[in-house]
């Protein structure tokens, strides 16, 4: 048997671009790449009313940014590569590449240092901020005033397909309308890989921000172990003092709510030794945990 038969066609019209501007959410990760390119395939090269955008928050994995600077290259496609900056003239936006982008979260850094506070479970304000209102902010100086957004949420993850009511920007899921789902995705980044030898070599769980509250003890875990260093940034994140209305009080924040701080898990497996991630169940939340923006 041919080893790509089993691999079924994929219907075209689900990524054909609506009319009007264009706007494609790129993370970085397998899937939003495999949605570019299922575009570029159903389209040809991309009008100038549709532009790819990559938000970068500082706190990629150097893997991430590379694949997303390779996806570029290989495909003939212009990424633009975006981040969150605010000053005391207001908040926006710089326009970097893949030498320029920042590599030690300071666009994530900035956010936190005005907002005085840390995003959670219940306000993830990282992703409307950095991503989602960063991106909007660029196309909106760009003379935009109506788009639609192809985000790359999979058939198999239905559920975070959601509507939206947005004076400016209509969402849209061709991966989900044409029932792509996490094996087609897979399958896809494996003939890449055997063919052209191009693939996102990155860790499973380190893709989006590395150390990302939304991700389970276990890859917080394997991040410290792995890479201490980009672990070390959430740490210092949440030993930071924030100043109240009260000069006089300063307040601690953790990124998770009555959950273990990125430094009790540091000692933690510090104490244990390297046994805790050989036991099934060890770590309490469930895995794969990631942000969509």
């Amino acid at each position: 048997m041919d080893a790509q038969s089993h691999i079924r066609p994929v219907e075209i019209k689900p990524f054909l671009l609506p009319e009007g501007n264009v706007q494609i959410s790129f993370s970085g990760g397998r899937t939003s790449a495999y949605m570019l390119h299922q575009i570029l395939e159903a389209n040809g090269d991309l009008p100038e009313r549709c532009k790819v955008i990559f938000a970068n928050t500082g706190r990629e994995m150097p893997e991430t940014l590379d694949f997303v600077q390779e996806c570029s290259l290989r495909w003939s496609v212009p990424i633009i590569w975006l981040e969150y900056k605010k000053d005391k003239n207001g908040v926006g936006f710089n326009v970097v590449n893949h030498n320029s982008a920042s590599r030690n979260g300071e666009p994530f850094d900035n956010m936190i240092f005005y907002r005085r506070m840390l995003p959670n479970l219940f306000q993830r304000f990282c992703t409307s901020e950095l991503k989602v209102l960063t991106i909007r902010r660029y196309l909106v100086s760009c003379g935009w005033k109506k788009w639609n957004t192809a985000v790359g949420i999979r058939a198999d993850e239905a559920h975070r397909a959601k509507e939206n009511n947005d004076s400016k920007m209509t969402v849209y899921y061709p991966l989900n309308k044409a029932m792509i789902g996490i094996s087609d995705v897979t399958e896809f980044w494996k003939k890449q890989k055997l063919d052209f030898d191009f693939d996102l070599n990155i860790t499973k769980g380190f893709g989006n921000c590395d150390g990302c509250f939304l991700k389970s003890e276990q890859t917080i875990a394997n991040l410290w172990r792995m890479h201490p260093d980009r672990a070390k940034w959430w740490a210092e994140q949440e030993a930071r003092e924030f100043k109240g209305k009260d000069p006089k009080r300063h307040h601690m924040q953790r990124f998770k709510r009555d959950k273990a701080s990125y430094a009790e898990i540091k000692d933690f497996i510090s104490r244990q030794g390297d046994w805790v991630f050989e036991q099934e169940g060890l770590f309490c939340q469930a895995d794969d945990g990631e942000c969509t923006g």
